[in-house]
């Protein structure tokens, strides 16, 4: 049986807390409480100065993106709920002032805990320090919440490399987060990075490391008051809400699509049979605000831990994604392309790097050439190396493949009342491929690349020509 207070009743008059509300899935978070949840109360974002702008300003921009194109049209009061606190995950007690922190602590319901650095090339100091030591700032705050009902902690489905097979259940981690935290901040960089990688083994990097840290830490305050953690795996462009296709980042398999269907790249490192695990930004953010509204009615002292992952439903492969993709493009090209978008994945490191020396870097070099030639300065060469290094981190996913059982993420759908379930869907059956890649490449053409839709039929007579 459904709960006898549905997730819109219970996030009616309750405050909420969120870090990295200006991130990618925190958009979308704080869209869909606006406009799915109007009796939500205050939603507090934790914002920082950034690049020569003040918070306000920051408020402004972030305002201004499209995700919130309906809320400004048809609900504009719903963003005066929104608060701003001033601070920065990197400082000390999150740089929040006594003020904000008071408030908090008053007036709070639910927190979500979305901010982390999820660059895989972090250092490992850094890497403690945005994810690990910033949760455990933050934790210590929200211990003082005086009417907290859930915490949410987003994690991630790749935060324990070495299992094959990963269980909706705790892992203990080798270290401990507290001693890692100290012992990073003493020693110097160069001893740190001489033993880095005896460090994170058998994680690929410091990222999935340091996420595996700070579940453990999260779960040392299991009792205190309800925790839950969200295990999103890949997380890409939206299904439906609030616009198909929308995408703000370059992160991961939308990075790969750009260059390859602008015809930058031809080959990459990938077993193409192998499964992608995406999961739609949408279906995550519902999962995530489900999650939070269980975890609170069960008011359990035990952590409820909730896999966001496909895992084999409705599953689509590496091959067919590019597949699609490149089709796609020839029928919705971008304006500007550097080469027709051809070519393939590679099982083979060597056939992989003879294919990527002939058809990137050779051609990048000749366009150099030619752009020094012409009196102005080359950047063909700089930007395949960057490309090279970001294929070599996401070779790591592309050549492997895990199990993310997620029986709790599945029956989501099955917990809450009909109405919920279509609110706040989390069904990846209802997902067309098809349908949703051509949605993603258009998003990525008019979300990332800035190209008006109506230019389509000029970019169709340069793309055919």
């Amino acid at each position: 049986m459904a709960p006898s207070v549905s997730a819109v009743e219970y996030y009616a008059g309750k405050n909420v807390f969120i870090t990295g509300a200006t991130g990618f899935i925190g958009k979308a978070l704080v869209e869909k409480l606006l406009r799915s949840c109007p009796g939500v109360g205050k939603i507090y974002m934790l914002m920082r100065e950034k690049k020569g702008k003040s918070v306000k300003e920051r408020l402004n921009v972030f305002l201004n993106c499209p995700i919130f194109d309906n809320l400004r049209q048809n609900s504009p009061e719903s963003l005066e709920k929104l608060r701003i606190v001033s601070g920065d995950i990197t400082q000390e007690n999150l740089g929040i002032s006594a003020a904000d922190r008071s408030e908090l602590q008053n007036n709070c319901h639910v927190v979500f805990h979305i901010a982390a650095c999820v660059r895989f090339d972090m250092p490992l100091r850094a890497a403690v320090e945005y994810n690990t030591k910033a949760t455990k700032s933050l934790l210590e705050i929200v211990e003082g919440i005086k009417n907290l009902e859930v915490f949410v902690h987003v994690s991630t489905s790749y935060c324990q490399h070495e299992k094959v097979v990963l269980e909706e259940k705790l892992y203990p981690t080798p270290h401990s987060p507290q001693r890692i935290m100290d012992f990073v901040e003493w020693m110097d960089d160069d001893m740190l990075a001489d033993i880095e990688q005896k460090f994170i083994y058998p994680h690929g990097n410091t990222y999935a490391y340091t996420k595996a840290l700070t579940e453990q830490l999260v779960s040392q305050y299991a009792g205190k008051f309800p925790i839950a953690i969200a295990r999103p795996s890949i997380v890409i462009a939206s299904f439906k809400e609030p616009m198909p296709g929308w995408v703000d980042n370059l992160n991961g398999p939308t990075g790969v699509m750009l260059v390859a269907t602008k015809g930058v790249i031809h080959s990459m490192l990938c077993y193409e049979e192998y499964q992608i695990d995406g999961v739609p930004l949408d279906i995550t953010v519902n999962g995530c605000i489900l999650l939070g509204y269980l975890t609170a009615l069960e008011k359990s002292s035990e952590i409820r831990i909730c896999n966001v992952t496909q895992s084999g439903v409705n599953a689509i492969n590496w091959k067919t994604a590019i597949n699609i993709g490149y089709n796609l493009t020839y029928e919705y090209p971008y304006s500007q392309f550097l080469w027709v978008p051809w070519g393939a994945p590679s099982r083979s490191w060597l056939w992989h790097n003879i294919k990527a020396f002939f058809f990137h870097f050779l051609p990048a070099y000749f366009i150099d050439i030619l752009v020094f030639l012409l009196g102005k300065k080359p950047f063909m060469v700089k930007v395949y190396k960057r490309v090279k290094f970001g294929l070599e981190i996401l070779s790591y996913y592309s050549t492997k493949e895990w199990i993310f059982r997620n029986d709790y993420f599945r029956s989501l759908k099955n917990v809450v009342s009909k109405e919920d379930n279509n609110i706040f869907y989390t069904d990846i059956a209802e997902v067309d491929w098809n349908i949703y890649m051509k949605n993603y490449i258009l998003g990525i053409r008019k979300y990332i690349c800035h190209e008006d839709p109506a230019n389509l039929p000029q970019a169709k007579r340069v793309f055919n020509m």
